[in-house]
């Protein structure tokens, strides 16, 4: 658990009803930044820890997302157990829970009598479908609602819909579940009142989708096309001589016309009648990428890297997990954990400065109850 009195969230206190992705993202933000969260699991754990064994025999998700926490095993269907939650409440200034809805009431914490009894706590209760509605009762994962939100359908190439390759709407939602928290603190460090909070992950990929959605409303319903972008060509992947898939992105005349001097070798081409405008060149996409793609073949990965990097255009390698593991800008830090060390990727902000340092992998039930004293 980090202690340190410079963090920004140091002496919070947050109780975690929390399971498999979504909420323990957002703690484990609210971790790193200082606050002390408390963990609340089952006597078995959370199901999480069973995801995988490929983190020193522990899974891999777990030890990402549950760093600087602290693990405590309460029996929620018993009369101490409740007590123990009762406390652990009372003593707290946010509580995030991803239950069904309706189970924490059920338990015997309806979110109403909790607000009405600690005005100040700051609440965030994550779902699959929100508090009503026909699927409000539904089970809710991560690719359940890739499916049931539509993202599957934009996503693959052109014969099949595919899964986002990684845990994308639970780490979604408990990334828009943290910012809410931190606008909650604000809030109440100005006015004083903490905030009952829902969120839904349906809500939050049909937000990410905006742009999709708006296009299929407005007849231009987006088709899968695999590494290439619905409304820019050429913007996709193609193979060097030696086999390295490079990705490019031209994002207008000037940069066509760039590809075109530099790469291409035909500036003439700028002002041919199928490629001299993006629209056109999207209508022709099929003619536009064998051109493209024809070059390529006929040069190495380094040799074209060097002749994008002189026409100045925004190019990428489609690397796999081996060289994002050895990539240069890929940062690290070590973690330690039940089974020892583990290192994997930083959160992503810096601050100039500052070196933070990160908290440990509680095991099950590792802590006890005790209030912030």
């Amino acid at each position: 658990m980090a202690t340190d009195k410079s963090l920004p969230l140091s002496g919070l206190t947050v109780v975690a009803l929390e399971q498999a992705v979504a909420a323990p993202f957002c703690t484990s933000r609210l971790a790193d930044a200082g606050a002390r969260v408390i963990k609340i699991e089952r006597p078995e754990g959370d199901f999480a820890r069973g995801y995988d064994d490929v983190a020193r025999g522990q899974s891999s998700y777990f030890v990402w997302l549950n760093r600087g926490k602290e693990s405590v095993v309460v029996d929620l269907a018993g009369t101490e157990g409740k007590e123990v939650l009762r406390a652990l409440i009372a003593d707290a200034d946010v509580l995030v829970q991803n239950l069904k809805p309706g189970a924490l009431g059920r338990l015997g914490f309806p979110l109403e009598q909790i607000r009405e009894d600690h005005p100040r706590l700051i609440m965030c209760s994550i779902s699959g479908y929100g508090d009503s509605g026909p699927l409000a009762e539904r089970k809710a994962y991560d690719l359940l609602i890739q499916a049931e939100s539509g993202l599957c359908s934009i996503t693959g190439g052109p014969n099949e819909p595919s899964r986002v390759g990684i845990s994308v709407v639970d780490i979604a939602t408990g990334a828009t579940a943290h910012s809410a928290i931190l606008e909650a603190l604000i809030g109440r460090s100005i006015h004083g009142d903490g905030a009952d909070i829902r969120i839904s992950m349906f809500d939050v990929m049909a937000d990410w989708q905006t742009v999709p959605l708006l296009n299929h409303e407005g007849g231009k319903s987006p088709q899968r096309i695999g590494l290439a972008h619905p409304s820019i060509a050429p913007y996709g992947a193609f193979a060097s001589s030696d086999g390295v898939l490079i990705l490019i992105s031209i994002q207008s005349e000037r940069e066509w016309a760039s590809l075109c001097r530099h790469v291409l070798g035909d500036e003439g081409l700028t002002k041919h009648e199928t490629f001299r405008s993006n629209v056109i060149r999207v209508r022709n996409r099929d003619r536009t990428d064998e051109l493209v793609g024809g070059v390529f073949a006929r040069h190495t990965a380094e040799a074209l890297e060097g002749m994008l990097d002189k026409a100045n255009l925004a190019f990428a390698r489609v690397n796999d997990m081996a060289a994002l593991s050895g990539h240069p800008h890929t940062r690290r830090i070590t973690i330690e954990t039940p089974n020892g060390p583990v290192s994997y990727p930083p959160p992503a902000p810096i601050v100039d400065g500052i070196v933070r340092d990160y908290g440990a992998v509680p095991a099950v039930g590792q802590h006890k109850h005790h209030s912030r004293g």
